[in-house]
């Protein structure tokens, strides 16, 4: 599959997930938004585009979090996760069940894509870094 982006926006102390479509892969699972960077595209250019085009919001890609190698049954990628700001747009859904704004700690009461898990961890180490 290649190379994939996720958007940690935040605010107020919490960050924004996404319930996968049900008709989708994974359907159902939460995640990061964002998606498949395409040929010729920057990460940060996809992350602005499929935020946009899932939704509706405009942001401003700030600085690359991590990077997580993961190994599905059937597909490798490689996810970046990156610090985002909402500048602009209002939330609409135009291809998840929902969204909620959760804590680090509140994530692990969703029931996330693999990938994203990995995310979940070094966002969790972070944060008991910050707070010792």
């Amino acid at each position: 599959m290649g190379l994939v982006t996720a958007a940690l926006i935040t605010e107020d102390q919490k960050i924004l997930i996404a319930q996968r479509g049900r008709s989708k892969r994974f359907g159902r699972q939460w995640e990061f938004p964002g998606g498949k960077v395409k040929q010729d595209e920057t990460p940060e250019a996809c992350l602005r585009r499929e935020i946009q085009e899932e939704l509706n919001l405009k942001i401003r890609v700030e600085e690359l979090f991590c990077t997580v190698h993961h190994q599905y049954p059937d597909f490798f990628i490689e996810l970046m996760a990156f610090w985002c700001t909402i500048i602009g747009g209002s939330l609409e859904l135009e291809e998840h069940e929902q969204v909620r704004w959760v804590t680090v700690p509140e994530m692990k009461n969703y029931d996330f894509v693999e990938a994203d898990l990995n995310v979940i961890a070094a966002l969790s180490s972070n944060l008991h870094q910050t707070n010792d």
